[in-house]
């Protein structure tokens, strides 16, 4: 929309109030005045001016308001058409343009009252069809009470709808923006929500083809060392290689099951998460295995176990890339409140110990979510690497 169409309304608004204001001075005055048809002309300029412009509006109503008493025209109902410039200010006006459109009402019902005579107001009520009010304020009261009381009234109350509708507005606005915010704040968050469930995949991913695939090298790499005619030997290698595999398929696919919303993957992710079948995992590619568990093993909530699970899974799978095949992995799970996990493995002489990777990092995230936490710690003498992990028993 252009300019011209956004002013069309205003000037037919102008339009409007000088054409109904010019057929009053005609049947008024004969012939018109200039003065008259000068305060005619302000008014439908004020009242143009009313929404677009309501601070030049409300100064073009004072310049009218004083031309007309400079040179004695007298009121016309024309005039009260400026109720428009009243509304228009208190709707759209600036804070200060508000104020001052405010004190106008009262201070412009005075100065009209003590300006003009009595036969004008009498001459007014009269085209109002309300003489009767006129001749009993002058036989009761002053008249010029009555007559302030009237421009009062005919100012106030469209300046008092302007400022409704404007706060009105104001607090229709300030909803929108609440609820635009509020939708902001729900994509926000669910786009966090997204990529914690991507991070969350990659980490499952990661500690289940990783773990899967570093038993299964050590598998086949024990196969090297079976003698040529031990043919039972491969076989149970291989089939320990396909069993590995078999799993590690099964484990990607409660995965993902559970990034597509099945609210039951959860639980049989649990029911999967059997520590000890970890741990003979482990042995049967060729590693010994030293187990310890200390205290009375609690039941935990399935996301709980889900987390233990993960995170022996990925000790385990480190003490495999990392640790010495002559040398037994220690693991040892501690009932204390808390289940305490602790993997402990001989490093080889010189061989770096695993650093802040994406395996140590998934179990620090998957640990801090569920209220636990991780430690790492490396030892020179002799080389061992030691990582113990705090999970909760139950949900905090």
């Amino acid at each position: 929309m252009n300019r011209a169409e956004r002013w069309l309304p205003d000037l037919l608004a102008g339009v409007g109030v000088l054409v109904v204001a010019l057929v009053e001075v005609d049947r008024s005055y004969e012939p018109p005045p200039g003065a008259a048809l000068l305060v005619v002309a302000g008014v439908a300029v004020a009242v143009g001016l009313a929404r677009r412009l309501p601070a030049a509006a409300l100064a073009v109503a004072w310049g009218t308001g004083t031309v007309q008493i400079l040179l004695g025209v007298d009121p016309m109902l024309s005039e009260a058409l400026l109720a428009v410039v009243a509304f228009g200010c208190a709707r759209w006006g600036r804070p200060l343009t508000v104020w001052l459109s405010g004190l106008s009402i009262p201070l412009s019902a005075a100065i009209a009252v003590l300006m003009w005579s009595p036969y004008a107001f009498y001459e007014a009520m009269r085209m109002l069809g309300v003489e009767r009010l006129a001749v009993d304020s002058y036989s009761r009261y002053d008249w010029r009470l009555a007559a302030a009381l009237v421009g009062f009234a005919l100012l106030a109350t469209p300046w008092l709808l302007g400022l409704a509708v404007r706060f009105a507005a104001r607090s229709q606005d300030s909803h929108r923006s609440q609820v635009a915010a509020e939708a902001q704040r729900d994509q926000a968050e669910e786009i966090a929500r997204l990529r914690e469930e991507q991070a969350q995949l990659a980490r499952d991913v990661h500690d289940v083809v990783g773990h899967s695939l570093a038993v299964i090298l050590a598998q086949a790499e024990s196969a090297q060392y079976l003698e040529e005619a031990d043919t039972q030997g491969l076989k149970t290698t291989m089939a320990n290689i396909a069993g590995s595999a078999r799993s590690s398929l099964e484990d990607v696919r409660e995965v993902l099951a559970s990034t597509a919303g099945q609210a039951s993957a959860a639980t049989r992710a649990a029911q999967h998460a059997d520590l000890d079948s970890l741990v003979e995992g482990v042995r049967a590619s060729g590693h010994e295995v030293v187990t310890t568990e200390v205290g009375t093993p609690h039941p935990m909530p399935p996301e709980l176990a889900v987390v233990a699970f993960r995170v022996l899974q990925e000790m385990l799978t480190n003490a495999i890339k990392h640790g010495r095949r002559d040398q037994p992995v220690h693991v040892e799970r501690h009932w204390e409140g808390d289940l305490r996990i602790e993997v402990r493995n001989a490093l080889p002489a010189g061989d770096p110990a695993p650093g802040g990777g994406q395996g140590l990092d998934g179990m620090r995230r998957r640990l801090e979510a569920v209220g636990g936490r991780l430690d790492v710690r490396r030892r020179a003498d002799p080389p061992t690497f030691t990582a113990t992990a705090w999970v909760p028993v139950r949900n905090r």
